[in-house]
Order: structure tokens, then C-alpha cells, then sequence
């Protein structure tokens, strides 16, 4: 039918493939994860996620320049605090971590500040809301999401980002900011966040693990799909600005179909587990690291991704800044 059609010819020359190529990933497009630990005073290594530490505030500093002398414009922050209960009480606490980081890095440098609303890493008992008989409550925990989203917007904060997969959590922080002045504060929504085992690193790093059961009532079955479009739905109607799928790489499809089915700025997260995993197949031998991480960055962005979280900005953006 196309008698004369070569598409191997635009792939001759690698200047040539570099003009034609469809996707490209720019450092931009990147958000990075930090952990911020109120109980330490140096930087630790995560042992499940080589590469990755923990920080005392007082260290957040010199973590901010690396960040901004790389290129990297936005970072997301996580906490973990020296009290836990039952509530998350330090959660909203004006002095908590997270407070005091956003006003630390607010005064310091222009960096773009997503910060996590969740209650895991600040409750007792390592759940995303208040449990009572074993069961997680969601209303009563949307008043605490309200709470820890005014402390956030009264610190600072540019973006907040509700991670726990409560109904509601959307409206019910947009209610808040609206009410106390802070309508312009936009919100990027956890919208389709599965229950995967992919998390495993990251509740190491933030100590948040939960102490009994799971998060399967609330977090997304990895089987459903068109289930993740009733809940990005439910958020951009309730105002989210943002809508995120987690994880990324094994839901690729659902990137897609948000892409095809949503106007809003679409975010991937990266998470833990994919970028150890990574790590551990590189030491190995097994991969090239460099290769492979920019094929999974692609590969995000070709599902229609706008923004990747990802533990793997730093690199990528010293790979890049040497001209690979």
C-alpha cells in the first residue's frame, strides 16, 4: 500500500532521531521527594532506597542548592515527627516538621513546595485517618485533613497534596482554604492511588507503616480501572487542580485513560518500590541504570503524564547537565 515508506530512514542519523522523537523529558517536568525526620541530626541513608536519606531540618538547606544548582523547581515534602498519637496531632501542629520546613525553605530559595497531606507517618498506629474498632473513619478524619491544610497554607506552602484516599478529601480542603483566604492554593490530588506493594521502601523511609491490617479499604483495588476514572472524576469536581496516578509504571494504562478522559494537569508518581527495584537490578548487572531510567521517564510521559514525581531527578538531571 506504501510502496516507498522506510521508517527506518529517519532513524540513520542520531541527530535526526532527536528532532522526530514524539517525547522528551525536560527537568521541569520533575518533582522531587524529600524526607524531613524531626528525631535526627545528619542526613541517613534509606538502606531500601540507596541514594535516598532522610534530613534534619537543619541539613534542608544544603539539600535546597543541590536541588536548584541542578535545575530541579519543585520538591515534595514528607515528614517525620518526634510524636505520634492517635490523631496526628503534630500533623497540624504550627511548629510541626512540615511547618517549620516550608518556612525554612520559603525564606532560603524560590523552589516550588508541594507538601503531602496524610496522617500515616504522624498517627500512632500508622493508619491515613482515625480508626475506631478497627475501622478507618472517613468524615472524622476529613476534619483533620482540614486542619493539617491550614496549617500548611498559613506556613507557606505553593501546593497541597492529599494522599490519603479519603471521600471527600478534595472538597473538604478546598472548603477550608476557601473559607480562610486561600482560594488561590492549588491542590494536586492523589486521585487514583492504588494499594500496591510497591510502597514497601517508602514506609521505611517515612516510618509509616501501618501497625495492624491494611490500607485496602481505602486505598484503590489494583484490578479496577474504570473505578480510577470515578475517582479522578469525584476530585476535579470537587476542585482539585492537579490529579495524580499512583503508582506509575505498572498503571500505565490508567495514565492513559485519565489523559484521554481528563483536561487537568495529569502527575505520575514514581514510587519507592519501582525506583529500588531499578537500583537493585543495576547493581546487579543486570541493567544499565542511566538506559533504564530514562526509558521508565518516557515511558510516563508517553502515557501522557505532564509531571513525575520521581526519587531519580537528581540523577537524571546530572546525566543531562553531562550531555548524555
Amino acid at each position: 500500500m506504501f510502496p516507498n515508506t522506510r521508517l527506518r530512514r529517519l532513524r540513520e542519523n542520531s541527530i535526526l532521531r532527536r528532532m522526530v522523537e514524539e517525547n522528551s523529558i525536560e527537568i521541569e517536568d520533575f518533582i522531587y521527594p524529600i524526607f524531613i525526620d524531626e528525631n535526627i541530626k545528619n542526613k541517613k541513608e534509606i538502606n531500601s532506597m540507596p541514594g535516598i536519606y532522610r534530613f534534619s531540618i537543619d541539613e534542608l538547606s544544603n539539600e535546597i542548592s543541590e536541588l536548584e544548582e541542578l535545575g530541579i523547581k519543585a520538591v515534595l515534602l514528607f515528614g517525620i515527627p518526634t510524636c505520634k498519637d492517635e490523631r496526628a496531632s503534630s500533623a497540624h501542629d504550627k511548629n510541626g516538621i512540615i511547618q517549620r520546613s516550608i518556612r525554612k525553605i520559603k525564606d532560603e530559595s524560590d523552589i516550588l513546595i508541594f507538601a503531602d497531606l496524610c496522617m500515616c507517618e504522624y498517627t500512632s498506629h500508622g493508619h491515613c485517618g482515625i480508626v475506631s474498632d478497627g475501622r478507618i473513619l472517613n468524615d472524622s478524619t476529613l476534619e483533620i485533613y482540614q486542619k493539617i491544610a491550614l496549617s500548611y497554607a498559613e506556613s507557606g506552602v505553593d501546593v497541597i497534596a492529599p494522599s490519603g484516599m479519603m471521600d471527600g478529601q478534595v472538597k473538604a480542603i478546598r472548603e477550608i482554604l476557601d473559607k480562610n483566604g486561600y482560594e488561590y492554593l492549588p491542590i494536586m490530588a492523589y486521585s487514583a492511588k492504588y494499594s500496591s506493594s510497591l510502597y514497601s521502601p517508602f514506609r521505611d523511609a517515612a516510618d509509616s507503616a501501618p501497625k495492624f491490617g491494611d490500607r485496602k479499604t481505602y486505598q484503590m483495588n489494583y484490578s479496577n480501572s474504570r473505578e480510577a476514572m470515578r475517582e479522578i472524576e469525584l476530585d476535579v469536581i470537587e476542585g482539585a487542580d492537579i490529579i495524580m496516578v499512583k503508582p506509575a509504571l505498572f498503571y500505565l494504562d490508567i495514565i492513559r485513560m485519565a489523559r484521554d478522559n481528563f483536561k487537568l494537569p495529569i502527575a505520575a508518581y514514581n514510587v519507592s518500590g519501582e525506583y529500588s527495584m531499578i537500583k537493585a537490578a543495576s547493581k546487579a548487572g543486570y541493567i544499565d541504570e542511566r538506559s533504564a531510567v530514562e526509558e521508565i521517564l518516557i515511558s510516563i510521559k508517553r502515557a501522557g503524564a505532564d509531571i513525575i514525581i520521581t526519587y531519580h531527578a537528581k540523577e537524571f538531571a546530572r546525566w543531562k547537565m553531562e550531555g548524555y
